[in-house]
């Protein structure tokens, strides 16, 4: 209570550092070599093989467009409803990325199904996309 600082000090509870409603929870892995896997995977990230690049790949789903006018308001009943020109609704899509984690280029390819195709595309431009002899 000595400190001075005003966010430790009892009061409305505004300014208070206590949050009890942020939750941080994790699961504990049961693997004994977890550890030395930890340790060759961030090994391989900071200290990469001679002549090799070490890319980080991933996919994110469910991806939609945020950027859009919004829709029209609700009319009276037996109205047509409004809609702008560019107001085109196409659902998600799916984002497939490689990080190259040492200078931080990326390269990405949007699908908008799910399948495998899209993933070995993906890994056919990261294949074009790499200097020879990498």
């Amino acid at each position: 209570m000595g400190s001075g600082d005003p966010l430790d000090r009892p009061g409305d509870g505004a300014g208070q550092r206590h949050q009890p409603h942020r939750l941080r929870s994790f699961k504990r892995s049961s693997d004994p070599a977890l550890a030395g896997k930890v340790e060759d995977l961030v090994g391989l990230y900071m200290h990469p093989p001679m002549h090799t690049m070490v890319l980080s790949i991933d996919e994110t789903s469910q991806i939609q467009a945020l950027d859009r006018t919004p829709p029209g308001l609700p009319l009276k009943p037996g109205k047509c409803s409004t809609m702008s020109h560019d107001d085109q609704r196409n659902g998600a899509t799916i984002l497939f990325v490689a990080l190259n984690g040492q200078d931080g280029t990326a390269l990405g390819r949007c699908m908008s199904q799910h399948r495998h195709q899209g993933f070995v595309r993906l890994l056919n431009a990261v294949e074009r996309a790499v200097p020879a002899g990498k």
